[in-house]
């Protein structure tokens, strides 16, 4: 058996750390800093793209034909588009969500002169004034505004505390780690994801595994906004496993349980070869999974495709109830991806092309195409005549 003990409490510690941290798409120093510092702590050498995006090679038997685990630091958040004559604040937000899911959340808002606190509200918040109207109010964010926790009643007062167009707000996550293993909070995309790869990663090296080839941890800024793996993934990478998280609701088969390996989202099928060697590894190491296959997603496995990196691609995922609204996961499904990712840093490498970028059909992949082998009759039915 390939896959390795993770240490859970290592995995749960760092997620808490990591939501503790407020990492909206465009406003992810913090955060990179964070992680960054864990890494080297680790005993790996991370190094940083211009706007911060992060890689850290744990080194294997050969550099070509290098594999790589991906995940991003960046959340859901919102930016200022305009502020109000009655002193409160008009939001857009930063990646695709509703605001029916930011009504009564409580954020911070980064200026150049500091933070504040805030609350994102409908604009007919009170029952008490509105009677029925709070029911029947539309949803959307020019129907929601975020009032700041300052002395400030109008427009100018707003401005005079240095609040202007374009400052970030973040949600705060309010997490909640029950006894029963069910975690519940804001953001768990990706950070459940983030801390997933440093848990593989820490496991790796407690256990002094030697890897066949390089693995490159990659830790995107901006997922949410569609860039993620646009202009990290280097030339010698030939595979790439996305974790993210993957969508428990009616209609998916997804769950908050085990692994859930994506077969497609919206962008296509993920690489056949890769995907089917992350089923093999399930099975043959007893690892829950389940496959599903997303219509309304896309990870950073697509942005790296679309920036035209010639690299397999493959989305395994920890279940999340009611993704980018009100999450919740089990530890369950975190133990169970970080375990398969160990299984496959430390497995075979099957496709040996892949060390070289262009090279001519000896040694292309075959994909299955012959007929099934039935049965000759339906059980419990006699022979026809």
């Amino acid at each position: 058996m390939t896959r390795l003990k993770i240490d859970v409490d290592y995995l749960v510690g760092q997620l808490k750390g990591l939501l503790a941290i407020d990492s909206p798409t465009g406003y992810t120093d913090t955060i990179v800093r964070h992680v960054t510092m864990e890494l080297e702590r680790l005993g790996l050498e991370p190094e940083l793209t211009r706007r911060g995006a992060i890689r850290a090679v744990l080194r294997g038997g050969r550099r070509e034909g290098a594999r790589a685990i991906i995940t991003h630091l960046d959340t859901l958040g919102a930016q200022v588009k305009y502020i109000k004559d009655n002193g409160r604040l008009e939001l857009v937000p930063i990646g695709h969500w509703s605001a029916r899911f930011a009504e009564g959340a409580r954020t911070t808002i980064y200026t150049e002169k500091g933070s504040y606190r805030g609350t994102i509200l409908s604009l007919k918040a009170s029952g008490h004034t509105f009677n029925d109207d709070v029911d029947t109010h539309p949803i959307g964010w020019q129907q929601v505004e975020l009032r700041i926790d300052a002395l400030c009643w109008n427009r100018a007062e707003v401005q005079g505390l240095g609040i202007d167009i374009g400052d970030f707000v973040a949600v705060d996550p309010q997490p909640e780690f029950l006894e029963n293993g069910f975690i519940v909070s804001r953001h768990l995309d990706d950070k459940a994801g983030v801390a997933i790869a440093l848990a593989t990663l820490e496991s790796l090296l407690r256990h002094d595994v030697t890897l066949p080839v390089d693995t490159h941890w990659l830790f995107t800024i901006a997922e949410e906004v569609g860039v993620g793996a646009a202009s990290i993934v280097t030339p010698e990478i030939a595979s790439m496993v996305t974790i993210d998280n993957g969508t428990t609701a009616p209609g998916q088969n997804s769950s908050e349980f085990g692994v859930t390996i994506a077969m497609a989202d919206q962008a296509g099928p993920f690489d056949y070869h890769l995907t089917k060697k992350l089923v093999d590894l399930c099975r043959e190491e007893d690892i829950r999974f389940q496959k599903d296959i997303f219509r309304y997603y896309r990870s950073d496995s697509a942005s790296a495709i679309e920036a035209g990196h010639d690299v397999r691609t493959a989305l395994i995922a920890f279940g999340v109830d009611a993704s980018h609204g009100y999450e919740r996961i089990h530890v369950h499904a975190l133990r169970s991806v970080a375990e398969l990712a160990t299984a496959y840093a430390a497995s075979p490498v099957e496709i040996e092309r892949d060390i070289e970028e262009v090279s001519d059909i000896e040694g292309f992949t075959e994909q299955p195409t012959e007929a099934a082998e039935q049965p000759k009759r339906v059980k419990n039915l006699p022979p026809q005549d």
